[in-house]
């Protein structure tokens, strides 16, 4: 399997509709872009099979589900070579939405979501902080989110 592929202009148009709305259908993105529905599909399922496209995920208000609180984790490591089982651990947890390895102060930051202060304390007293690696944690909690966005390819 070729990895240099490069994306071109069809593409390109073809994911920028997709990240701008992921359920619309290929017929109506093969009609913006000028090209057939099959080709629309192979370009997909070549840029799935090249991992340029890693499937499609669905944006949820957590807030109008009952969880008011978002919060970012920085979570100090005892030492880097635990980082796979810290993140294979931090990852069963459900409350954990993202982590990423960092470099600087953090060896993770993580963003959780809870219903409210007391779910994250527990959350944070009784499942993050028990896992072996982690020294210590920082907790920010986001008052508002402001923006949330993919970026433009176009």
């Amino acid at each position: 399997m070729a990895r240099d592929y490069e994306l071109d202009d069809v593409d390109r148009k073809i994911l920028a509709l997709l990240i701008a709305d992921a359920k619309t259908p290929y017929t109506e993105i093969a009609r913006k872009v000028h090209v057939s529905g099959g080709t629309v599909h192979v370009r997909m399922a070549r840029m799935e099979e090249l991992g340029i496209v890693l499937g499609s995920t669905l944006r949820v208000d957590y807030q109008k589900l009952g969880y008011g609180v978002s919060a970012f984790l920085g979570i100090y490591l005892t030492k880097s070579s635990v980082s796979d089982s810290v993140a294979k651990l931090l990852s069963k947890i459900p409350e954990v939405i993202s982590i990423h390895y960092t470099t600087g102060n953090y060896g993770f930051f993580a963003r959780i979501v809870c219903r409210d202060t007391q779910h994250l304390r527990d959350v944070l007293h009784d499942q993050v902080q028990l896992i072996e690696g982690i020294e210590r944690t920082e907790t920010l909690i986001s008052l508002e989110e402001n923006l949330n966005r993919s970026i433009q390819l176009l």
